[in-house]
Formats: C-alpha cells, sequence, structure tokens
C-alpha cells in the first residue's frame, strides 16, 4: 500500500547501476553499461544497463525492467520488499503503516498479464506463425531486436495461448478478469487477440496492464485494446508515460501523438519525451496526469479534419488542467511515424520548433477559410475561439488569449469577457453541429420505429462509457426518460448516479442482471469499434433521438 507518488520518488532517486553492479561485473559502453546476464548465467556482456531509462536489458534472455524487478528477480524479494530496500538505500523513509493491510487482490491479474506478455514476445521471436509479424515489423522500419527491446508481441490466430497459459496455472477466469481471453455469446470461451502484433502498455510502475494489437491481415478494427479491468484504465493511462516521463521532465514538455509507431519512432530516434493516448479523446485524467510531469505539451495530431477535431478537444482538456499547449503541424499525408522514418529526428524537431500556441493555430486556420470576413461568419469563429479562451486556468494566458481573440474579431475585450461570463453561467449544451457535419452524421431522417430509436440509444450509451468527458454533456441534454430500451434506461440513471470522481465502470455494479448483461454486450462492442470519431458519433446520436421525438410530436396526417 505504498503510494504510487513514493514509489516513483524512490525509483527516480535509484542508482540502478549500483544496485546491479553489486551482483554483475558491469564496464561502461557508450550512455550505458554492460556486464554477462544473472539470469541465464552468461558470460558475455549481452546484459545492458540504461540509466537513461532507469531500465535493463538481456539480449539474450530478453530479461527486463526496472530496479525493483531486478531485486525481486535477482533475490526472490516480494515488490513491497525490493521498494523498501531500494528507498533504504537512497535515505527515503518509507512509513509503516498501524493497520496491515492483505495481499493485494488484483495481484493474480498483473502476475496473469506479465506471463502473457512473455508469452506473445517470446512467440514473435521465434514462432514460425509470426513470420508475417516480423516481415510488417521490417516494413516498418524496425528491427526484431529493437522490437524485442520495447516488449513487443505476437497473438498467433489458433486457441494455443491459452492452453500454453492454462499449462503455466493462469486460470480461466482470471483471463477472463484481465481481458485476455472473451466470452462469446454461444459460452465459449477464445483469445481476446488473433493474428496480431501486440504492444505492452504499462502502468506508471512499469507493470504491463493491458495490450494494444495491430491487425495483420485483412479485418477490423485494425487497432483492438484490452478491455476494462481492475488493473488498467483506459481513460487514466497513457501509452508510452513509464518509459517517456524522466524525459519529460528534462525536457518541461510532453508531445502528444495519435498512435503507437507514432509515439514510439521518435524514441528510437531520440525524442523520448513523447506519449499517446489509447485510442480515444484525451480525457481529464489524462491530462491531469501529465500535468503533474510537465507544464507544457506540444500536440501532434494527423493535420487532417478528424486530426484537427482531436487536436483542439484535447488542447482545451489541457488548458483546464493549467497546461500550456502549442500544436505541431505535420506534412499533408505524414505521421510521426513516417516523419522520422523519411528525414530522421532533425526532420521532427523542425516541425516541433515551428509549433505555435493552440488559440493562434486556430485563428490561422480560421483566417485562412475566411472566417474573419462577415458579421455572420464573424460570430461563428467566435463560438469556435471562445471556448478555448474559456478553458484556460492560467490568468495570464486568458488575459493575452482575450487581446488575441479581440483583435482577430474586432470585438472588444468588454463585450468579450460579458459572453464568458454568461457562457459560464448557463447549463452545459451539446456543440453546434455544422450543416455538412449534420448531414454526414445523423441517421436517417424519420427513426421512428423502435429498433432504430433504439440502435442510436445503445451508440449513446457507448459514447459515454468509452469517454467520460461526454456525460456532463449529456447530463444537461438528456433526461433518462428519453431511453425507450428499460436496460438502457437503467444504465443511463446509473452513470448519472456517479459521483464525479468515479470512472464509468462503476455504473455496473448498480446494475439488476438483465441490465449488466446488456452493459457488457456495449463496452465490448464498444472496445471493438477501434478509434473512432466519438465528437461525430455523440452528435449523430443526440440528433437521432431528437428527430425522432420531433416527429413524434407531430399531429397524425389528416386524410
Amino acid at each position: 500500500m505504498i503510494p504510487d507518488e513514493l514509489i516513483e520518488q524512490i525509483k527516480d532517486a535509484a542508482d540502478l547501476v549500483g544496485v546491479v553492479g553489486e551482483s554483475v561485473g558491469l564496464k561502461k559502453s557508450g550512455a550505458d553499461w554492460r556486464g554477462p546476464c544473472p539470469f541465464h548465467g552468461g558470460t558475455h556482456r549481452n546484459f545492458a544497463v540504461i540509466p537513461k531509462k532507469g531500465l535493463y536489458y538481456c539480449y539474450v534472455c530478453h530479461a527486463a525492467g526496472d530496479v525493483f524487478s531486478f531485486l525481486m528477480k535477482r533475490f526472490g524479494m516480494d515488490y513491497p520488499t525490493a521498494v523498501r530496500d531500494v528507498a533504504r538505500r537512497v535515505g527515503i523513509t518509507v512509513p509503516d503503516r498501524a493497520e496491515r493491510q492483505g495481499p493485494d487482490p488484483r495481484e493474480p491479474l498483473f502476475q496473469a498479464v506479465a506471463v502473457a506478455q512473455e508469452w506473445f514476445a517470446a512467440r514473435l521471436r521465434e514462432s514460425p506463425d509470426a513470420e508475417n509479424a516480423r516481415r510488417y515489423l521490417e516494413s516498418r522500419d524496425l528491427p526484431l531486436p529493437q522490437a524485442a527491446e520495447l516488449g513487443l508481441g505476437y497473438a498467433p490466430g489458433d486457441k494455443s495461448f491459452q492452453s500454453a497459459l492454462a499449462g503455466l496455472g493462469v486460470t480461466e477466469p482470471v483471463l477472463l478478469e484481465a481481458g485476455l481471453v472473451v466470452r462469446r455469446d454461444d459460452g465459449s470461451v477464445g483469445p481476446r487477440f488473433r493474428s496480431r502484433l501486440l504492444f505492452p502498455i504499462r502502468d506508471l510502475r512499469g507493470r504491463v496492464v493491458a495490450f494494444g494489437g495491430r491487425l495483420l491481415g485483412p479485418g477490423e478494427p485494425k487497432y483492438l485494446n484490452s478491455p476494462e479491468t481492475p488493473i488498467f484504465h483506459k481513460g487514466s493511462t497513457l501509452y508510452h508515460l513509464h518509459e517517456a516521463r524522466h524525459a519529460i521532465r528534462k525536457e518541461g514538455v510532453a508531445i502528444l501523438v495519435e498512435g503507437y509507431f507514432d509515439a514510439l519512432r521518435p524514441a528510437l530516434a531520440g525524442i523520448e519525451h513523447v506519449v499517446a493516448p489509447l485510442g480515444t479523446a484525451l480525457t481529464a485524467e489524462q491530462a491531469a496526469l501529465l500535468a503533474r510531469y510537465a507544464p507544457a505539451a506540444i500536440l501532434l495530431y494527423d493535420s487532417d479534419a478528424a486530426g484537427l477535431r482531436a487536436t483542439f478537444r484535447a488542447g482545451d482538456e489541457l488548458l483546464r488542467h493549467g497546461v500550456r499547449v502549442r500544436v505541431a503541424t505535420l506534412p499533408p499525408g505524414q505521421d510521426p511515424d513516417s516523419l522520422v522514418r523519411a528525414g530522421g529526428k532533425a526532420a521532427l524537431e523542425a516541425i516541433l520548433e515551428d509549433a505555435v500556441d493552440v488559440l493562434e493555430r486556430k485563428i490561422q486556420l480560421l483566417e485562412r477559410k475566411g472566417w474573419f470576413t462577415g458579421v455572420e461568419r464573424r460570430r461563428d469563429a467566435l463560438d469556435k475561439l471562445l471556448p478555448t479562451v474559456r478553458a484556460t486556468k492560467d490568468p495570464i494566458a486568458k488575459d493575452l488569449y482575450l487581446g488575441r481573440v479581440a483583435e482577430a474579431t474586432g470585438v472588444t475585450r468588454g463585450v468579450l469577457e460579458q459572453e464568458l461570463a454568461a457562457r459560464a453561467a448557463a447549463p452545459t449544451a451539446p456543440a453546434p453541429v455544422p450543416a455538412r457535419a449534420a448531414d454526414r452524421t445523423a441517421p436517417p431522417r424519420r427513426p421512428g420505429r423502435r429498433r432504430d430509436g433504439a440502435r442510436w440509444e445503445g451508440r449513446l450509451l457507448q459514447v459515454l462509457i468509452s469517454d467520460p468527458s461526454w456525460l456532463d454533456r449529456a447530463r444537461e441534454a438528456v433526461t433518462p426518460e428519453r431511453f425507450e430500451v428499460p436496460a438502457f434506461r437503467e444504465i443511463y440513471t446509473a452513470l448519472l448516479a456517479l459521483p464525479p470522481s468515479e470512472g464509468p465502470l462503476r455504473a455496473a455494479e448498480k446494475l439488476a442482471p438483465a441490465a449488466l448483461d446488456v452493459w457488457n454486450r456495449l463496452v465490448q462492442s464498444a472496445q471493438d469499434l477501434g478509434p473512432i470519431d466519438w465528437d461525430a458519433e455523440y452528435t449523430g446520436a443526440l440528433q437521432a433521438l431528437d428527430d425522432r421525438d420531433r416527429l413524434r410530436s407531430l399531429p397524425p396526417p389528416t386524410t
């Protein structure tokens, strides 16, 4: 029960080279240290200690971890004992708890995911059926030794994973709870990941808690994450943060990208302060997590329409948590992975150097499209700019933003301040949808049949479950009575009853068995969708419900 913050402080202060050097003869090799591996009895210097990352790695037996896992594996310590041993070495006091807690009930899940990661990684390195995964990595300029060092793995298309872990003593209930296997409608149980390249997702202690899987071959979804489990909460986890946190603190800025390769490629090139959300819009929990490590962030998302929407939503969320935000603009058709592969570290550094403030980037785009040329469009431009001004927590930045918006729009500061005050006092309402976007996202204009309305009720719930930031918007716009399917109404009522500090998955604890079954299907299908535009899903579902209500309020046709 040692607090995570204290564990991070102990790890940051630890002398990994000194701890490992007590039992391994290490010699300096560039920025790293090399020696014989203590785990497989090696005699050559294939065992690397990497102080910059706080990690060790053996290129023969592939043992890897941090200072705590080294002591656990080398000397048989449990995790709390290893933490306390390192704390003693660095002079940090770990307070004793008056009441003794029992073992962490989640420990079997941590162990199961760790065993799975080792099995997947070995499969990628050694199995003939992973040849397509190895060829794919070669096509992405990621050599197998680097992939192995990163802990990447391969999930085969058959059921060998289940039998292998059963042979290692991991039971089916534990595999189900850890999200490694799924129960299908017919009652059978099968692997969640099939024919996928797997990226291990780690918590702040460096423990693997989940996986992101990239499909190799035809099919959907292209990317599939582990489901929510007692040890993995997608909305409060950032990919690569465990590896990047030291660099983020050193640089004073975090770079946010969209995908796994987009995070790994810059890090391999030497730009290590890079993290990624896990296939969804940046959540309030993720923004708060980043704010603990750096006062500033650079958003490096795709430059297409969907990427820009995600950029500005993430920017507002970070501003609400006191983080200064800049936006870097990628060349059309490029992402961080392809940019670094083509031009190396220097190409990305040039893009980052040209990053501009998030509000300035909005103004640039609006000016380019002529939004400040007429009264009506200028009014619409204000609707796009003021949410960013309002989101800004820093009073100095807010004052500068007001001045810049007044300059761009010709509206006086006093009027802008009055508008902000009025919006702050008004209840939150769904953002307006431009006509063209409504045409793309809305369902057919006559969703009068029950099954059509039920479909959109379910899709709205999927948005609220997948991204908690939407629940506050829905709270003001949708009453429980608008859900005509009883199970959907029960689920939505449970979501509304949650305290703000609790994630949406806690709502499942309040559901009756029938509604819980519906909940599980909604969660599973939402996770299987992969990365989607939640903004379009929300507005489309809300539009469908509005249309249904409006049609039913019309008088019957006369004959």
